[in-house]
């Protein structure tokens, strides 16, 4: 049975409706290794989970082509999918790796020991020798005010600190830790973050992701044998086809948050003592960026015919390598979705994908809780609602 003939009227209203539920789940995120990091527009867990469950099967092959903070990527795996995930950003790359790497007990124990003896012990005053070698003026621009430079010397100290750990996966996932902490004390604080509340913070986080990830390798084993480790791939999705397995093996499903036209959103920064922007995510994980903000989101808000090219090369890449009859499930946003939501239907048309409506024919709209938005019009925030897209590869 073809993946066209799998889904009957009845079967996709259900599920339909299965996704608007998810959709609508207003709960904080949570579960598994979600929280490992706040990625910017990232969408609920829920929605990705019932999206996965319905439309594809243990084994079959999941794809994210916009994968940011990972959140398909792990719920494919926990749910027995094979699964990969494609992003300009080395920051979604790095995170998405830290969620779906299981560690080894020596790793788990030499975690715990950093976290409980580790972070408490690294105080300001300290001045190793060896300090200077991790700041780096450039990669910690804006990090020198007196708000943020008590956590800034912090920070740095930890980063000394992980060249005593165990591993590689160890120290990748103690960075995620400080990424973790690190963007709750500095990015959009109205206050400066006391010493005491950061190394508090720290070694709690570190713990609780430590159990997200223990809960997350029970749910692989669940799918023993079915679920590989994730394909993450650090490029474009215009050149998707190039990569394994994809330049030989169709995918069975697209579930995805491509960028937003119109809508300014820092994917590759933080903003501090006011909206001045730092590069330090990508110190704190040891990656590489010197993209400006248009890079991650196809263009200049301002650049939205930029931006409508740019999209339909990736979805139209995105059809190559996905099966006949295969759905493409996604949640969008426009700063303007009367004259971009049609423009945008126009590009996936184009892309030769065919929309699937409801019985009733009605859009699941959600209302966005709890992020920033700069969007390019005045008044209420367009870019704060999201729709939910389902089209099917024809």
């Amino acid at each position: 049975m073809s993946i066209g003939q799998r889904y009957t009227s009845g079967s996709i209203d259900e599920s339909l409706s299965e996704l608007r539920r998810a959709a609508l789940d207003t709960r904080p995120i949570a579960g598994l290794t979600h929280r490992f990091y706040r990625y910017p527009a990232r969408f609920s867990p829920a929605f990705a989970a019932a999206a996965i469950a319905s439309f594809s099967k243990p084994g079959e092959l999941v794809l994210d082509p916009y994968m940011g903070g990972g959140t398909t990527v792990v719920e494919a795996l926990a749910q027995g999918r094979r699964v990969v995930g494609c992003d300009l950003n080395s920051l979604a790359i790095f995170i998405g790796k830290v969620k779906t790497t299981v560690l080894s007990t020596d790793d788990r124990q030499a975690l715990t020991q950093w976290a409980g003896e580790v972070v408490p012990s690294l105080l300001y005053s300290s001045t190793p020798e060896e300090l200077p070698n991790v700041l780096c003026m450039r990669r910690t621009r804006n990090l020198s005010l007196p708000s943020t430079r008590p956590i800034k010397k912090v920070l740095a100290l930890a980063l000394l600190s992980l060249r005593n750990l165990p591993s590689k996966d160890a120290e990748d996932f103690a960075r995620c830790a400080l990424l973790n902490v690190g963007q709750w004390a500095l990015n959009g604080r109205k206050r400066a973050t006391p010493l005491h509340e950061f190394r508090r913070r720290l070694s709690i986080t570190t713990q609780e992701m430590l159990t997200g990830l223990g809960k997350f390798e029970r749910k692989l084993q669940e799918y023993s044998g079915m679920a590989a480790k994730p394909v993450l791939i650090h490029d474009t999705a215009v050149n998707l086809e190039l990569y394994e397995p994809l330049d030989s093996e169709k995918a069975s499903l697209v579930v995805s948050s491509p960028p937003y036209p119109g809508i300014h959103m820092l994917y590759h920064r933080w903003q501090v003592d006011g909206r001045r922007e730092t590069p330090a995510p990508y110190w704190l994980a040891a990656c590489q960026d010197g993209q400006s903000a248009a890079f991650y989101n196809f263009a200049d808000r301002r650049a939205v015919e930029t931006y409508f090219v740019e999209s339909l090369r990736t979805l139209k890449s995105i059809r190559r390598v996905l099966k006949d009859g295969a759905l493409f499930v996604q949640m969008v946003a426009f700063s303007n979705p009367e004259e971009q939501l049609p423009r945008y239907l126009q590009n996936m048309s184009e892309a030769e994908f065919r929309q699937v409506h409801t019985r009733d024919s009605k859009p699941i709209w959600r209302a966005v809780p709890g992020r920033r938005w700069h969007a390019t019009i005045k008044g209420p925030l367009s870019g704060s609602r999201e729709i939910v897209l389902v089209h099917r590869a024809c």
